[in-house]
């Protein structure tokens, strides 16, 4: 079974009228296969928390992106030998792209289409033996710092979402995690239990 790592715990917060944010990177190992998951965008502390993993950026095979905002992406060039994956395709730093079945090749890890917050919008679904079914969701659900987390189904299905693109979808792409999940890892915020 694979195992996941939270590396960095994604924030979103204002500090002296400057805006401070990165979204929740996590690690993923399956069968040999490193992916990170969002890499966010300080790169100080992602490179420090994979140095203290023992690994180095060139021994990162697959980048997924959940979606294509800034602060979940800006870091992807920086791991030269990985193939980025998104809702769809996997690019490559070669120029190549080609599609995929839903899963990350030589992987159990599956991609789903989770559309709301962006319209191209993807989570991740990682069995483990520690969590069970773990769903990497992105801005499916997330907080700002300054936002208590409340992690009840009605709390969750309400909470607003101010850059949401399409609300009716969000809203099921909610539910639709809220139902196989076991734990949920939002895109800034802690990750959290399911509650049935």
């Amino acid at each position: 079974m694979a195992e996941i790592k939270v590396l960095v715990e994604g924030y979103a917060k204002q500090e002296n009228g400057i805006e401070h944010a990165s979204s929740t990177t996590t690690l993923i190992k399956d069968n040999g296969i490193l992916i990170l998951v969002d890499p966010g965008m300080n790169r100080k502390l992602l490179l420090n928390k994979l140095q203290k993993e023992g690994i180095k950026p060139q021994e990162i095979n697959y980048i997924v992106l959940t979606h294509t905002h800034i602060d979940h992406m800006l870091l992807t060039g920086a791991f030269e030998n990985a193939k980025v994956i998104d809702d769809s395709s996997i690019y490559s730093f070669e120029g190549t792209i080609t599609d995929h079945d839903g899963k990350i090749p030589g992987t159990e890890v599956e991609i789903i289409k989770t559309p709301g917050h962006d319209q191209f919008h993807c989570s991740v679904l990682v069995d483990t033996e520690k969590y069970g079914k773990v769903a990497i969701v992105a801005d499916v659900f997330w907080w700002r710092d300054d936002e208590k987390q409340k992690t009840d189904e009605k709390s969750l299905l309400s909470h607003k979402d101010p850059y949401v693109k399409n609300e009716k979808q969000l809203l099921e792409s909610r539910k639709r995690i809220l139902e196989i999940a076991d734990y949920i890892i939002p895109g800034h915020g802690k990750m959290f239990k399911v509650k049935r």
